[in-house]
């Protein structure tokens, strides 16, 4: 499914770097002539409490916003996704990268927008981040499929 006039960016919330993924991480903004692909998951309005929390709606660092999703079969339909807040441009950790690369990849999206992905920038960040070692380790054990 794609979101058309919206570009994928990278950000700090109010230029701090994200402590979790040591660097910018994902948010989309209005960018007429592009467009971002992605999934879309269909989930219970009781479960969207718990989606805003793990999207760091409460911290104030997105807000949920309503877009126009145009499926593969060519319905349109009304999505929940999040915008970043008072964000600061800045490139995503390698680590970060590989997660939405790994997503991109497993989930089907065209070739020509993973190939966009895999060019993004990062900010060569070599230290440890634990919770890409926790996904890594679940999809080992697993072998869940990446949202």
């Amino acid at each position: 499914s794609h979101l058309q006039d919206f570009k994928l960016e990278f950000g700090h919330h109010q230029g701090r770097r994200s402590s979790v993924w040591h660097g910018g991480t994902a948010t989309i903004v209005h960018s007429p002539g592009d467009e971002v692909w992605g999934i879309v998951w269909k989930m219970s309005a009781s479960n969207l409490s718990s989606l805003d929390k793990q999207e760091g709606v409460e911290g104030g660092i997105y807000v949920p916003i309503e877009v126009n999703v145009s499926t593969q079969g060519g319905n349109v339909l009304t999505c929940r996704s999040y915008q970043m807040k008072d964000y600061v441009c800045g490139p995503p950790s390698p680590q970060y990268k590989k997660v939405i690369c790994m997503g991109a990849n497993q989930n089907g999206l065209p070739a020509d927008y993973q190939e966009k992905l895999e060019a993004i920038e990062t900010n060569d960040y070599a230290g440890p981040v634990p919770i890409m070692e926790e996904i890594e380790a679940a999809i080992k054990a697993k072998n869940i499929t990446l949202a």
